[in-house]
């Protein structure tokens, strides 16, 4: 996916942001305590399974930072945008 087809999918998943290289897509998710953020990371462990479509993350007591890339194609693909948004139907 070139950098202008991911710009024209970000409408599809609010919240997350294109990398300047157009290579991958992040969002910042913040809770309500370390049992909330907890909860998401466990949401979000069963979708990447399900979808085989593993991102990068951080976390902390309030906030979990996720990635999404296809490092399969060193890039984005449609499946980054499809698990973006199953990420953002968990709240």
């Amino acid at each position: 996916m070139t950098r202008d087809e991911a710009a024209g999918t970000m409408d599809q998943v609010p919240g997350w942001e294109l990398a300047e290289d157009g290579l991958s897509i992040r969002r910042r998710f913040e809770f309500k305590g370390f049992y909330k953020t907890m909860a998401f990371i466990n949401a979000m462990a069963w979708v990447a399974n399900a979808e085989n479509h593993h991102p990068d993350f951080s976390a902390g007591y309030s906030y979990c930072d996720v990635t999404f890339t296809t490092h399969a194609i060193d890039g984005l693909s449609e499946n980054d945008f499809i698990c973006a948004a199953k990420l953002n139907a968990l709240l």
